[in-house]
């Protein structure tokens, strides 16, 4: 069974509204991290907001571990199995003092002493943290802030972490820290991760892409089955990663480049080969 199932799903911010979300179906296994592109207004800071309850479907149905959202009685389970993460970390740190703000959520768990002490040492350890635990948020950087809050939801043992664009408002160093740590959860800790982002470089992390569009999904697969298709891609008003774009200008000019390369270095490989050619 998925760890989370969506099955045609539609929704509306208001009744006299067009349909924010149109026939969405979705499955998310557990471990898998899969992220979710699409220009502004294509639905998938909404979509988010379906996988763990803060909204529910006007029509279809989502389901976490089988349990669906729409029922009142089982919206404490599933927030505590799919932990959110918003663009703005300064929104979601709530104490003075770092391990405070992390134990806030086991806190509320009702959870003894010794094991919120125990769950917070093992958050600040996984996102690198630990030296700052004294410090208070807002002298933090804004990368720092936001592995900082998702400390705060790893305290509370989700089985899935959503990200509803958390590095939008960071640096590049900023933006390294946190995808760093998200990669980590993913691969040491087999965390679930649906990642929604407009940075193509994070989309390349990811196990699945799902491409939005006016509400409904277009372009699903791996990195190289989407970012291949750069004609479809672009189609979306969606970019692709720098060396992928540059590939693909070279190769209408003639030259014999794969469509599927990512990164600087492939590029550069491929291209003192053809010289050596030469």
């Amino acid at each position: 069974m998925p760890l989370i199932e969506i099955a045609d799903l539609y929704y509306r911010y208001k009744k006299e509204q067009s349909w924010i979300l149109k026939g969405v179906d979705l499955e998310v296994d557990s471990g898998e991290f899969v992220v979710i592109v699409g220009h502004n207004g294509s639905g998938k800071s909404t979509l988010a907001k379906m996988l763990n309850g803060l909204l529910v479907p006007n029509e279809g149905e989502v389901l976490v571990n089988g349990k669906a959202t729409s029922r009142e009685e089982n919206i404490w389970e599933i927030r505590r199995q799919i932990g959110m993460v918003f663009q703005n970390p300064d929104n979601q740190l709530v104490a003075n003092i770092v391990e405070e703000d992390i134990a806030f959520g086991p806190e509320n768990l009702g959870l003894e002493s010794a094991v919120i002490k125990k769950r917070v040492e093992e958050a600040l350890e996984v996102v690198g943290m630990n030296e700052f635990r004294r410090n208070a948020p807002h002298n933090l950087s804004g990368g720092q802030k936001q592995r900082i809050a998702i400390a705060g939801i790893l305290a509370m043992h989700p089985k899935c972490l959503v990200l509803d664009e958390p590095t939008a408002m960071l640096d590049p160093v900023g933006r390294k820290e946190v995808m760093a740590t998200v990669k980590e959860l993913n691969q040491q800790l087999g965390m679930a991760v649906v990642h929604i982002t407009h940075f193509m470089s994070e989309a390349l992390l990811a196990d699945r892409i799902i491409v939005m569009d006016q509400g409904q999904i277009v372009l699903e697969g791996t990195p190289k089955e989407i970012f291949s298709q750069v004609d479809e891609i672009k189609k979306y008003h969606l970019d692709v990663p720098q060396s992928t774009e540059l590939a693909f200008r070279l190769s209408q000019a003639g030259l014999d480049i794969p469509p599927d390369i990512f990164n600087v270095d492939e590029l550069v490989e491929k291209l003192c080969y053809l010289k050596s050619k030469n």
